[in-house]
């Protein structure tokens, strides 16, 4: 497990000595900084297009998500960041919790569905990705995958599922599960994937385990079978995409969400770069691209033709307020002995 993702599940990280990446020129003189937990070639992409549109550079600290919320708890109203982006919401969670995000200009917000982003109007939903489960046919039966997330801790299930469970998108599901079935089932789960499992430092490891026939199943979410079967050629992926049955908790979607820090100096600027991430023309070039396989958030926008259509999906009835903000999936990892 890297050690910034250790230690952001253990609570105790504090503010890292990561790098900047390269900033995007700035014409105007003014530029931003970012704290990204997204894809550096989604969050590349929107920085090159957002420059050449309003003239503002950005500058980005990118990280692995739990470990940068970290930082930014760390660094209160002294952090240099404008700007959050990041891959899920219990991250934004924690920094609404703690006081240190902007409200987000009405007008923006107006842009994607409410229920994709904060009830308080701090963070605003970006993009979305559904979590699967990718089999190998020549493993498994598509009959005899299970109906359910939970039926995956069962014992028939030992040493034929891959599972990242200190992977940033695993926490949602984990915050989820607690929320739809309670916390004593959410610890039971995990300690049954704990005995079960080929585990997995991220959904990248998951699902090349799972097309290798390492693993007969993984969890995951599906943009990462699309970024494989991209780069692999569809025609020559082995493994398929499962969803379980309508409401489970293992349909969750996750929101990818962006923010403005109460303490940044270019309220402005940053509060245009949320505007221009939800516009028409930047959605429409996230879903366009061959380097981001999430549903844009904003009505009208056709996803990646490899995603499965957005009105087929039957995630369960929750609001992203109530997975929560990560610190109940944390400790309930440690509990069941998977950090």
């Amino acid at each position: 497990m890297p050690l910034s993702r250790r230690a952001a599940l253990a609570g105790g990280c504090a503010a890292l000595a990561a790098p900047f990446v390269a900033a995007a020129p700035a014409r105007a003189g003014v530029s931003l900084v970012l704290y990204a937990a997204q894809h550096q070639q989604v969050v590349d992409l929107v920085n090159q297009a957002f420059t050449t549109a309003s003239g503002i550079g950005v500058r980005v600290h990118l990280g692995e998500a739990p470990a940068i919320a970290n930082q930014l708890a760390t660094e209160g109203a002294h952090s240099p960041a404008d700007i959050y982006f990041t891959e899920n919401s219990p991250e934004l969670t924690l920094l609404d919790e703690r006081g240190l995000l902007a409200p987000v200009a009405p007008s923006t917000l107006a842009q994607v569905p409410a229920r994709w982003s904060a009830s308080s109007g701090h963070w605003l939903g970006v993009l979305a990705r559904d979590s699967v489960l990718a089999y190998n046919p020549r493993r498994i039966a598509p009959a005899a995958l299970p109906a359910s997330l939970l039926d995956l801790a069962r014992p028939a299930w030992r040493g034929r599922v891959a599972f990242a469970p200190t992977d940033a998108d695993t926490l949602p599901l984990i915050g989820a599960l607690a929320a739809l079935h309670g916390t004593a089932a959410g610890l039971a789960w995990l300690k049954g994937m704990r005995d079960n499992a080929r585990l997995y430092d991220d959904d990248e490891g998951v699902m090349a385990a799972v097309e290798r026939g390492a693993a007969a199943c993984g969890l995951a979410n599906a943009y990462y079978w699309c970024r494989l079967a991209s780069g692999k050629g569809e025609a020559r992926t082995v493994s398929r995409l499962h969803r379980f049955a309508p409401g489970d908790v293992g349909n969750l979607i996750n929101v990818s969400g962006a923010a403005v820090l109460r303490s940044s100096r270019l309220q402005p600027a940053a509060q245009r770069y949320l505007a221009f991430l939800v516009s028409a023309r930047m959605q429409a070039a996230l879903a366009a691209s061959r380097v981001d396989f999430e549903y844009p958030l904003r009505p009208g926008v056709a996803a990646n033709r490899m995603l499965a259509p957005w009105d087929s999906l039957r995630p369960p009835a929750l609001t992203v307020g109530a997975i929560g903000d990560d610190r109940l999936a944390a400790r309930l990892l440690r509990q069941a002995g998977l950090v």
